[in-house]
Formats: structure tokens, C-alpha cells, sequence
């Protein structure tokens, strides 16, 4: 297994704007970058979790079975757009006592297992990067393990962003309309997914 390229995609896959993110990033914004951690860690033991499922041969599945790959993806969207819903309507973070709802760990895991992208990911994963050889599943468990790594690492880095937004909007209207622009790229990132 060539380790640069695997990990530079596992670097990609994680760190890009997506429901994921924008829900940590929002979730570390009311609630903080310690409550923020369980929901990191459930997302990305759940993702990498898949990787390692994927490398099995259990992702086959979404590629044989197109109807059930439609259902999941049908569930997460709807599922994310009431959180963006929610997220849209929430009063500002830090400014009053009124909250969204947390995004926790259980959550995130399911919100991994549901959108088929963390599938395909994970099947590009092993199909592109997991070496053939008699020790593969070895290899694949490898692969997810710095799958994992990477993305606590840049879910952090979101969680932290998040933090940092409640110093950059200081005044109750510029913190709903932040919060009213990550709702609506949570909104477009998850009928995107679904319709991409």
C-alpha cells in the first residue's frame, strides 16, 4: 500500500465542508469544543468503522442493491434537513440560554452509517488504496486506523473553528446570520449528496 496517497485522500475526505462538519463546527459553537469531542470521536469511529466493513466485502452490498443505497440516502437527507431546520430557527449561540439540540456521539455514528457517501468512501478507500495480498484484511484495518486518526484530527480542527466563531460575531444578529448560513449549507450539502 503506497501510505502519501492514502493518507492525503483520508486528509481530503475529512477535512472538507460537508453535514458532518458544519454540524461539529455548529455543535462547538453553543456547547464547546469538550462537549464537542463525542460526537468527533462517534463520527469518526463510525466512518472508520465502515472503511474496515467496506474492506470485508459488507459494501458490496450498496453496489448490488441500488434501492437500499436510495432508502439511506433518503433517511440521512431528511434527517439532516430537519437539523438544519433547527439550526436555522436557534436563537444565537452564547447569547441566550435557549440551545439547539447537542449533536452527540450516537448522532454522528448514525448520521455515518446512514449517507451512502461514507460508503462509497470507504469503498473507494479499499478499492483504490488496499493492496491485494494474503494479509488484506490486515491491511484494510491498517487503513482504517489512519482513517480514524486523520479525521479526529480534522473534525478537531472544525470543532475549533467553531469555538472561534463566538469571538468573531460578537452581537446577537451577526451570530443568528452565521448560524442561518451554516443551516443552509447543511441544507444544500445534504440534497447534494442525494442528488449528485
Amino acid at each position: 500500500m503506497s501510505i502519501i496517497p492514502f493518507l492525503l485522500f483520508a486528509f481530503v475526505a475529512s477535512i472538507t465542508p460537508g453535514p458532518t462538519n458544519i454540524l461539529v463546527l455548529t455543535n462547538s459553537q453553543h456547547f464547546g469544543v469538550k462537549n464537542t469531542l463525542p460526537a468527533v470521536l462517534g463520527a469518526c469511529i463510525a466512518a472508520s468503522a465502515i472503511v474496515l466493513i467496506s474492506g470485508a466485502g459488507a459494501g458490496e452490498v450498496l453496489r448490488q442493491y441500488p434501492l437500499l443505497r436510495q432508502m439511506m440516502s433518503g433517511a440521512g437527507v431528511l434527517w439532516l434537513s430537519v437539523m438544519s431546520w433547527q439550526l436555522f430557527h436557534a436563537p444565537a449561540a452564547s447569547l441566550t440560554s435557549k440551545k439547539p439540540p447537542r449533536f452527540t456521539a450516537r448522532a454522528a455514528a448514525l448520521l455515518q452509517i446512514v449517507n451512502p457517501k461514507t460508503w462509497m468512501m470507504a469503498l473507494a478507500v479499499v478499492s483504490v488504496f488496499a493492496p491485494v495480498s494474503e494479509h488484506a484484511l490486515r491491511d484494510v484495518a491498517l487503513m482504517a486506523t489512519w482513517f480514524l486518526a486523520i479525521s479526529v484530527v480534522c473534525l478537531m480542527c472544525w470543532a475549533w473553528l467553531g469555538r472561534a466563531v463566538n469571538r468573531l460575531f460578537r452581537t446577537t444578529v451577526a451570530m443568528v446570520r452565521f448560524q442561518r448560513v451554516m443551516a443552509l449549507c447543511l441544507l444544500i450539502s445534504a440534497w447534494a449528496g442525494m442528488l449528485g
